[in-house]
């Protein structure tokens, strides 16, 4: 007697469940279809604003950029996803400046976090909303991202040379001031410390 009611207790739950789960396909059965017509549209599809996509160097007008090759970005990013590859470069007055040679991103690896581009000092990296990124290798998710030729070092005007070196000169000077009165001051306490009594022979 037990077995008969209990199969007809499961019969009941399984007749509930299945009601159930006919409502919630009836229920879309008459929802009104929505077609994607992509790539037809993609000329005037609409993305999200806060969209992210794939992280961009950003040029001005005149192909620059702002990456200062401080390496911010790599260190914050938790993937490994960043690597900026710098190169050493002399200035006009013969000194020594780093600069960005290859900004490689992977974009296989990118969880788009967008660490990069909140910590970036000179606003130099942007999210772009193209997301037509498939491709058949995973090598070609690798990206460098300063894809222009990188410009010479600009060298400054001849008023802003006469300016810096102005600049050096009285830094040089002033230095060597402190060091004369250091100089000073410490043979001036030699001279006015008292002189050591001598030992006498017993």
């Amino acid at each position: 007697m037990g077995s008969v009611k209990d199969y007809f207790s499961s019969l009941g739950h399984g007749i509930s469940s299945l009601v159930k789960g006919m409502q919630v396909t009836g229920k879309e059965f008459v929802t009104p279809k929505i077609t994607e017509r992509y790539p037809e549209n993609r000329e005037t599809f609409r993305y999200p604003e806060r969209f992210r996509a794939c992280l961009e160097l950003i040029y001005d007008s005149e192909g620059n950029h702002k990456c200062i090759a401080c390496g911010t970005c790599e260190r914050n990013c938790p993937n490994g996803t960043i690597n900026v590859i710098t190169k050493m470069v002399d200035t006009w007055d013969g000194k020594k400046k780093k600069k960005l040679d290859r900004y490689v991103y992977d974009l296989g690896s990118c969880t788009f976090c967008q660490l990069c581009v909140t910590t970036c000092p000179t606003q130099a990296l942007t999210f772009s909303n193209d997301f037509e990124q498939a491709v058949f290798t995973r090598s070609k998710l690798v990206k460098q991202l300063n894809y222009l030729p990188e410009k010479p070092e600009p060298e400054p005007t001849e008023e802003e040379k006469a300016k810096i070196l102005a600049e050096r000169e009285a830094k040089i000077a002033a230095a060597k001031a402190a060091a004369a009165a250091k100089a000073a001051a410490a043979a001036k306490a030699q001279d006015s410390a008292p002189a050591a009594n001598p030992s006498s022979d017993n």
